[in-house]
């Protein structure tokens, strides 16, 4: 994929909807596409927000965004010619990016809507269930407030002194040993960063937190108590 193919997944990969392979393609692209980079950070609440749009919305958006997907993933039907088959195949891609893209417009423009009718006491953030933190030396701190979700837990990060480029990722530990990726982000040049990321593993089950960077060396570990 060209730059611009892989600009047109920036929604995608914001609400989680690549494939493994497509969203390393994507993160790697950020390395060296500062434009991608300053739209991710803008839109980095865009997960939390949908968080707060009514059960029905949610759904529908959900829904949309599964059907776009389920379509991408069929084969284009066969015609005899070659050349043609090609044409078809590279207006579907087209015509599926910039459905992406309208879906996620779709989701801020919901979100929107709802904190207008509904006053921005609606986004405040939740009252955490549990907090710890972590400092080092270097001065890097780290914060991460756990808010308990019927489907997970939701994760509100609060960073200082980071690593100042590269791409940053939060990994959620469980108590079986597995593992899940709640967020990633830009580095900012400030080391500072405030991001909320999320997970289908329940407080209750939730070993540590790992901040990692680009090459996934762990730069921050967090422990969480049991019980």
């Amino acid at each position: 994929m060209n730059g611009t193919e892989l600009h047109q997944l920036l929604g995608a990969y914001l609400l989680g909807g690549l494939l493994p392979a497509e969203a390393a393609a994507f993160e790697q692209h950020l390395t060296v596409c500062a434009d991608c980079r300053r739209e991710l950070d803008e839109l980095a609440s865009i997960p939390a927000l949908l968080d707060a749009v009514p059960v029905p919305d949610a759904v529908a958006l959900t829904a949309a965004a599964a059907a776009v997907r389920e379509r991408e993933l069929l084969p284009p039907e066969p015609v005899p010619a070659p050349r043609r088959l090609l044409d078809e195949l590279a207006a579907r891609r087209r015509k599926v990016r910039r459905r992406w893209t309208a879906a996620v417009g779709a989701a801020a423009a919901a979100c929107l809507a709802l904190g207008i009718l509904a006053g921005s006491w609606l986004f405040q953030p939740a009252k955490p269930d549990a907090s710890y933190s972590v400092a080092a030396s270097s001065g890097l701190q780290v914060t991460v407030g756990f808010v308990k979700k019927t489907w997970g837990t939701e994760l509100a990060v609060d960073g200082r002194s980071l690593p100042a480029d590269g791409i940053l990722s939060l990994w959620v530990k469980d108590r079986d040993g597995g593992e899940d990726r709640a967020c990633a982000w830009s580095a900012t040049p400030s080391g500072r960063v405030r991001i909320t990321g999320a997970t289908p593993v329940q407080l209750a089950r939730i070993a540590s937190v790992e901040m990692r960077n680009a090459e996934q060396h762990t730069v921050a570990v967090i422990a969480v108590p049991q019980g």
